[in-house]
């Protein structure tokens, strides 16, 4: 090859090999440098701190369906960005805002919140509902008894320790990981993931009520080992 054909060529493969940087489907030259506290992607926030717990589309995961509409219907984004940025105590969620020892801004968590409100809620799918609050209030532990033998027991068993439908609810390692508000939010919300109803179907033609949801989380609650116990 004589040597202008061979300069021609290499100048033709040097301008290939640029253009290629900002080809249809290859992610900008400039986007490869953001600095980690700079990402607002809510795909890339949501797998590299939310999908191992709570699943890689919000289900599917070992921790509360995220996308669940019932669940952000109870849950608003206050309570979310709440949740997000400072854990909750006691239980595997931890806090993931820079001030309370994590490593996400605020605006990182903004984004995270905003993006499970625009893709997982429906507000059509609870229209005109009479939703529980989501907040936790007193419960009476005897009357959650019964409560549980009502609405609970034929899934879970007699005394919450499993059946063919449903798992043991009074586990010890299970409740010690779990608030009171989780065991709250899984009642209102269930868990379609794992085909536990909502609030509205555990009996036929009879939800239950506020105060109905807050005693049997008095009686759950009742049964959690005490720290220490084995």
């Amino acid at each position: 090859m004589n040597r202008p054909i061979a300069i021609v060529l290499s100048m033709l493969m040097a301008s290939l090999l640029c253009g290629c940087d900002n080809a249809p489907g290859r992610r900008a030259i400039e986007a490869e440098n953001v600095a980690p506290d700079k990402v607002l992607d809510f795909n890339v926030l949501y797998h590299t701190n939310c999908a191992g717990c709570h699943g890689p589309d919000g289900r599917d995961g070992a921790a509360t369906v995220l996308a669940n509409p019932m669940f952000l219907a109870i849950a608003d984004a206050g309570v979310l960005r709440r949740v997000t940025a400072d854990g909750i105590a006691g239980t595997p969620m931890p806090a993931f805002a820079r001030r309370s020892g994590g490593m996400l801004t605020d605006e990182q968590i903004d984004a995270i919140v905003a993006g499970m409100r625009t893709r997982w809620a429906n507000p059509g799918a609870v229209a005109g509902l009479d939703l529980p609050p989501y907040d936790s209030s007193s419960g009476d532990v005897r009357r959650g008894e019964h409560v549980f033998a009502t609405y609970c027991a034929s899934c879970h068993g007699a005394g919450g320790g499993g059946a063919r439908a449903g798992s043991s609810i009074v586990d010890g390692s299970y409740l010690a990981l779990v608030s009171d508000q989780g065991l709250r939010t899984t009642v209102i919300a269930g868990r379609p993931d794992l085909g536990a109803p909502d609030w509205r179907g555990n009996l036929r033609g009879r939800a239950m009520t506020s105060q109905d949801i807050s005693d049997v989380v008095a009686w759950l609650s009742a049964q959690r080992p005490e720290r220490g116990t084995p």
